[in-house]
């Protein structure tokens, strides 16, 4: 694996935006069903490790402890792991 250019970067931060849309929408539902919440509990754990991706060191290919992520706001990716621990746990 090699290290993400800055619109690679980009575009997977955008795309957690879907994961967001669908735990907002799945938690506006007052009873779920065990596939609701499976599908909740698997749109969390995808957004819990998104933010977890680390950089790779060029020249061993292995992952550092320094993150990808730069200046990108968490807030609402942050809500929403958290309001959908709520509806699954």
């Amino acid at each position: 694996m090699s290290n993400l250019t800055t619109d690679e970067i980009a575009n997977l931060f955008s795309s957690a935006s879907d994961n967001v849309a669908m735990i907002n929408k799945l938690a506006a539902i007052s009873s779920l069903t065990d596939a609701q919440k499976a599908r909740m509990e698997r749109n969390v754990l995808h957004l819990e490790r998104m933010k977890t991706i680390k950089t790779v060191n060029e020249e061993t290919n292995e992952e550092t402890d320094t993150s990808i992520w730069t200046t990108e706001d968490f807030t609402a990716i942050d809500a929403a792991i958290t309001l959908g621990k709520t509806k699954y746990w």
